[in-house]
């Protein structure tokens, strides 16, 4: 009778290197940008009455198919002292049927959000950044830090922000980063952004040329953290049509008629297989991160082959 691997969040830290992430996450661009993928766009079951929203994220890829249960409730941690975001995933063999593994996927989600923010500053930025500005400095920053040094390596100047100004403070001691202003965190050759809220978080004017921006907090209907003057003149990518133009950073600008579905360049899939040009010249380029279950599918493979190899993990009959 076939077994089921249960992981903890402690067990899937203990095997997941943001190295690891960022190949399975680029593989899972390239995979999902040439039709090799199956990823029904993703479900939302809002719950305003209790502050948040679940997700359900299903998908398959050769050899394998999962699906993610993930929710954002920002009032968690000071109403209830728990994590905002919290995932489960399923990993099943797609011959059989037979779930493989149950993992935590709180850590995988943002592991692999980091990791995504990585891969599109590997194609999209030209050269290597002399200054990285976060814009939002909880858990989502920290895992784009260290994204950022896997790529480029530690020599970068960590630029950090938050409207709350003691969170930067903490991110920016962690890391050996200064805390500034979000204007002077803008004006860094790569910005992240990654904010729970529906404001602003980046001004157009605070940009400069030659700027890359991974805009990675808006992941559902409404919300936007970047000037939409920016998307006017960007070069702006997106990881999946579907998800983009109704729950990513260009959903506003889109239904309130600011922005044009075919100013959209193209996704970053689409780049990382060399079918569409990234950075033509010197202008911004903008990458709009919704998150996809392709990403989780893939890194939760990676966590899976490593916990069988190195015999991590409680295996049970649970189809038993």
């Amino acid at each position: 009778m076939p077994t089921t691997l249960i992981l903890t969040k402690r067990d899937v830290a203990s095997l997941l290197t943001m190295e690891a992430a960022l190949g399975a996450v680029e593989s899972a661009f390239a995979a999902h940008a040439r039709g090799e993928a199956l990823m029904p766009a993703k479900v939302y079951l809002s719950l305003p009455q209790h502050g948040g929203d679940f997700r359900a994220m299903p998908s398959f890829m050769a050899g394998a198919a999962g699906v993610k249960w993930v929710n954002s409730h920002p009032d968690n941690p000071k109403k209830h002292g728990l994590p905002s975001v919290m995932g489960t995933y399923i990993l099943s063999d797609p011959e059989t049927a037979v779930p493989l593994a149950i993992l935590d996927a709180t850590w995988l989600t943002a592991v692999r959000t980091g990791a995504a923010g990585g891969v599109a500053s590997k194609f999209l930025f030209k050269g290597k950044p002399k200054r990285v500005g976060f814009v939002g400095c909880g858990v989502q920053a920290r895992v784009l830090h260290a994204a950022h040094v896997a790529v480029y390596g530690a020599d970068f100047e960590s630029l950090c922000a938050d409207v709350m100004p003691e969170a930067a403070t903490r991110f920016a001691e962690e890391i050996g980063g200064v805390a500034v202003s979000a204007t002077e965190a803008s004006h860094a050759d790569i910005v992240c952004v990654a904010t729970p809220g529906r404001g602003i978080a980046v001004k157009n004017e605070d940009l400069r040329p030659g700027a890359h921006v991974n805009a990675m907090g808006a992941d559902a209907p409404g919300k936007q953290e970047v000037d939409p003057k920016v998307l006017g003149h960007a070069r702006v990518f997106i990881d999946d049509w579907e998800q983009a133009t109704h729950s990513g950073e260009v959903n506003v600008p889109l239904h309130e008629g600011f922005f044009e579905r075919a100013s959209i360049a193209g996704t970053l899939g689409e780049v990382v297989n060399g079918t569409v040009k990234g950075r033509m010249k010197d202008e911004i380029t903008l990458f709009d991160s919704t998150g996809l279950a392709v990403q989780d599918l893939a890194v939760a493979r990676v966590v899976y082959a490593l916990a069988k190899e190195k015999g991590v993990g409680i295996e049970v009959p649970l189809v038993d």
